[in-house]
């Protein structure tokens, strides 16, 4: 497991979900780049930064919502050390992307630290065992033999496949009996003791927040970070985003509007 040591304040965030469907997310993403930029001693994203992906050679004649992604990210990476993780949906990501962006790609999992805190990062999807037929399928996704026969194909039926899943998945979410599987505590115990740390930093739950929890007599202090969402809203829904800092002064999460996120 890589370890990466940074002055800070790091600034992560995961589950942006970008695509040609949701401008006003990507809007208010590039807006959060900008300030990352700014203020962030380094930026960290765990996956699903897009709602899906295809292969790095998507990049070679990028539609337009892309090639404006890609820009956006480039233009961060210039300004401050970026890092890209593997999502559920993205884990094709490789290192062609990273490089055409000035970004580092991060493994599964890794240690950070940040001055004398110590925490570890992933995606989540990973510790949702519960979740059996998930966990299947993504075995299967992510085994190399899998994964040549995919990139064989041409990018509009690999995108037509990557749409179909996405549209099967979401569908599956929205049945009345679906369970929504959440992490897996005794995983999460095994993989902090790994690491060597208490504190985990992840994603893909959709559920942000601070979580105090013990297991097998282990303290966990985990941090869920928070999906992004704009465009796809009830009328009295509020919009969905935010991030977390780690500093000198400790961990904070913060909403879209850069307060301390709420629940």
């Amino acid at each position: 497991m890589n370890k990466l040591v940074t002055e800070g304040p790091a600034w992560l965030a995961s589950d942006i979900h970008l695509g040609p469907d949701n401008p006003k997310t990507a809007d208010l993403f590039f807006g959060f780049l900008d300030q990352a930029g700014a203020h962030a001693g380094a930026l960290f994203l765990l996956g699903d930064i897009f709602d899906v992906w295809i292969g790095d050679d998507w990049i070679i004649e990028p539609p337009p919502w892309l090639a404006r992604t890609l820009n956006h990210l480039r233009a961060t990476a210039k300004r401050v050390p970026l890092y890209i993780g593997h999502g559920n949906r993205d884990f094709l990501m490789g290192s062609s992307l990273a490089q055409h962006i000035g970004a580092h790609l991060l493994d599964q999992q890794c240690i950070l630290q940040v001055k004398n805190q110590t925490v570890l990062l992933a995606h989540g999807d990973e510790f949702c065992i519960a979740d059996r037929a998930y966990q299947r399928f993504r075995r299967l996704v992510r085994h190399p033999w899998t994964q040549k026969l995919y990139l064989s194909l041409s990018i509009e039926n690999r995108l037509g496949i990557a749409l179909r899943a996405r549209q099967k998945s979401m569908q599956k979410q929205t049945r009345s009996n679906t369970v929504w599987h959440d992490v897996d505590l005794t995983c999460i115990h095994s993989a902090l003791v790994q690491a060597g740390t208490h504190h985990l930093i992840h994603g893909h739950t959709h559920r942000p927040g601070h979580y105090e929890e013990t297991a097998d007599r282990y303290t966990i202090d985990r941090w869920v970070l928070p999906d992004w969402e704009a465009d796809h809203l009830a009328a009295d829904e509020p919009i969905r985003g935010g991030w977390l800092v780690l500093g000198n002064d400790g961990i904070t999460l913060l909403g879209v509007d850069g307060k301390a996120f709420k629940k």
